[in-house]
């Protein structure tokens, strides 16, 4: 590939401190290092390759990395978590040779993106379950129970105190403080952001009246950028609460609310409770395509209803040779048994084995 210098110094996506695949993140919210994972048999590409999107899987993104290296000298991906609007962006614009995206392509953005694939489908391959945690900051009340109406009251503003009847109600015996609330959003364009409004539209359309959106679109709170911004702001901020994905909450040791699916129980957030939801996801792409439709007011007994998926947006055909090379063999990874195996590990969950099998064979379809 002889654009590998090029691509990195296009300006529409800045790479600092670029990960070398050898290399750690510089966030190190990694719950375990997994680098003696084998990695099976790979069909190694050497490229330099960019790839921007999702923060949400850069967790995933830095531990796959890792393990490619040892298997495949001279490979190198540079992924920069600038938000999955952000990544989507640079992708159409011909900057990245994928993107992470926490939602699958809206129709505003197939024909740009089909148009980045010469004319090929832009594929929507579903790679990490990141289930999303209610994070709250509130000293001496673990285990917070929430429905669907009281988060919806919460972010929306309507809920202001903590010792709100709302919340009282499903939280007897907490000794709940008259302190205000302190809503936190993601200020940046986001997949986290997209999937959590449509969870709060779908489950509670009475108290929630805005449309899903990867920009937050309610006036209440106080916005902070990316995963880890809004991980610090409830981190070292009393009375907060905000949505993240479980391997931040879990790194930072942040307090999480057990939320009320819709069989009506109060679910703790683990990767088996996250997994179930996603089980029973509907595929709603067409063809080597693999968006899914999650059903937030899951009834299945156990499921944890705010979950995400996180695609790789990548060319069906289209890229230039050495990119479509790389690309395949790094996606035939992490959708392979060894590399979903590193996920539980580090706070997300492995896809089901009935969306699994759909997703390896569409990455065996790239060309």
């Amino acid at each position: 590939m002889k654009n590998g210098s090029r691509l990195a110094a296009l300006g529409g996506v800045v790479v600092a401190g670029a990960l070398a695949l050898s290399a750690c993140g510089s966030d190190n919210n990694n719950g375990a290092s997994t680098a003696n994972v084998p990695a099976g048999d790979i069909d190694c590409a050497k490229a330099t390759v960019n790839a921007a999107g999702s923060s949400a899987q850069k967790n995933a993104i830095e531990e796959w990395t890792k393990v490619y290296a040892q298997k495949c000298a001279g490979a190198n991906l540079n992924y920069n978590p600038s938000g999955s609007g952000a990544g989507i962006q640079a992708f159409t614009q011909g900057q990245v040779a994928f993107a992470g995206s926490d939602s699958a392509l809206k129709p505003e953005e197939v024909t740009a993106a089909k148009q980045r694939c010469q004319g090929g489908n832009a594929l929507n391959l579903p790679m990490v379950v990141g289930p999303v945690a209610v994070i709250y900051n509130l000293q001496g009340v673990d285990g917070l129970q929430l429905s669907p109406e009281t988060l919806a009251g919460i972010f929306s503003g309507k809920i202001k105190n903590w010792n709100d009847p709302a919340i009282a109600k499903e939280n007897s015996g907490a000794k709940l403080p008259g302190d205000a609330i302190k809503p936190v959003y993601r200020a940046d364009e986001s997949g986290t952001t997209d999937n959590f409004t449509k969870y709060l539209k779908t489950t509670a359309p009475d108290a929630w009246q805005w449309e899903p959106a990867k920009k937050w679109p309610a006036p209440a709170g106080q916005g902070a950028n990316k995963s880890d911004g809004v991980t610090a702001q409830v981190k070292n901020t009393a009375g907060t609460i905000s949505y993240v994905e479980m391997s931040y909450a879990e790194t930072n040791k942040l307090q999480t609310a057990k939320v009320k699916n819709g069989a009506g129980e109060y679910t703790e957030l683990t990767a088996d409770s996250a997994s179930k939801a996603v089980a029973g996801a509907q595929v709603v792409g067409t063809g080597n395509d693999v968006a899914l439709k999650i059903d937030y007011a899951t009834k299945e007994t156990g499921a944890y209803p705010i979950v995400l998926v996180t695609y790789e947006i990548a060319c069906e055909k289209g890229l230039p040779t050495e990119q479509a090379q790389f690309v395949k063999s790094f996606l035939t990874y992490t959708s392979s048994a060894d590399g979903q195996k590193i996920l539980t590990n580090l706070g997300y969950a492995p896809l089901p084995a009935s969306v699994l099998t759909k997703v390896q064979a569409s990455v065996k379809a790239l060309s």
